[in-house]
Parts: structure tokens; C-alpha cells; sequence
């Protein structure tokens, strides 16, 4: 399918996903109390990621219990869907899964839409699933959202890169 060019877009698969560390909060005095950011390092650079604590309280401090205990340190991009998104969080290496927290509760219902750059909580088929794996997505996923999604639940944005 991908012809001659297949080795190109396999070099730049995996040279994505070895993402080598989420770190700490960045501290900056002219952001609001509010506002929390992270800052994701990759060995493809660096992002940050703005956290909605106020539209999604449960989820936030969920993700920030695994920044804050090391959970995500070493962890890599094991899903990246060109055109769609790329989920991280759960994975080592080797491809062991990392020991995750009890699930979270599903906040989809917060009004905030799965569109380009935002960042969402992965989980199974049960919407109260999500511990540690997220997603960032690379285009506008609404039918992602609790509105559109087939399952009526949806999965919960809870910042943007």
C-alpha cells in the first residue's frame, strides 16, 4: 500500500514513539492559578500540554498523580494513527504496561470537543476505564465526543498541546 515510501513513514514511526519522559509542571508567573501546564519530553521535542482543571477536575488530578509519582517517565507512544492521534501513557519499551491507579470517572459530559490538539483520556469499552494511557489528537475527532460518540459516553479532552 504505501509502495516505495514505506520505509520512510516506518523510520518515522519509530522514531516517534520513543518518547523518553513526561516532567514536571512548568512554573510561570504569568499564568493563573487556574492554569497548569506540563511539559511532555520526547526525544522528538518537547510538548506542552495546558490542563482544563475547572472543566475536568477528576481527570486532571488523576493525570497529575501519574506526573507526580513517575508513572509516566520512560513510558512511549504505542498507538500513532497518522490523520488521527497518537496515545501514549501505558507503555514501556519492550511494551510491558505500566502499574496504573484505580480508573477515573468519565467527564465527557464537560463540553470540551476531541478537536485538533487537544488532549484525551484512552480507555476499553467501559467509560469509566481511563487510568493512565491519553491521547493527543492530530485532527478533529468529534465524533469522539459524548454528543456523537456511538457509545453515548465519549472520551473526556482534558487539555491541549
Amino acid at each position: 500500500m504505501l509502495g516505495k515510501n514505506k520505509y520512510k513513514y516506518l523510520l518515522f514511526f519509530l522514531a516517534f514513539i520513543s518518547i523518553s519522559s513526561c516532567s514536571d509542571i512548568i512554573h510561570d508567573k504569568n499564568i493563573t492559578k487556574e492554569t497548569k501546564l506540563i511539559k511532555l519530553s520526547t526525544n522528538m521535542g518537547d510538548i506542552t500540554i495546558e490542563l482544563f482543571e475547572e472543566k475536568a477536575p477528576e481527570t486532571v488530578a488523576n493525570f497529575l498523580k501519574y506526573v507526580n509519582d513517575d508513572k509516566l517517565n520512560g513510558t512511549i507512544f504505542h498507538r500513532v494513527i497518522p490523520n488521527f492521534m497518537i496515545q501514549g501513557g501505558g507503555h514501556l519499551p519492550d511494551m510491558s504496561q505500566i502499574d496504573t491507579y484505580d480508573p477515573v470517572i468519565n467527564e465527557s459530559s464537560n463540553d470540551l470537543s476531541n478537536k485538533k490538539g487537544s488532549i484525551a483520556m484512552a480507555r476499553t469499552s467501559s467509560p469509566n476505564s481511563a487510568t493512565s494511557q491519553f491521547f493527543i489528537n492530530l485532527r478533529d475527532n468529534e465524533f469522539l465526543d459524548r454528543s456523537n460518540s456511538a457509545d453515548g459516553y465519549g472520551y473526556c479532552v482534558f487539555g491541549q498541546v
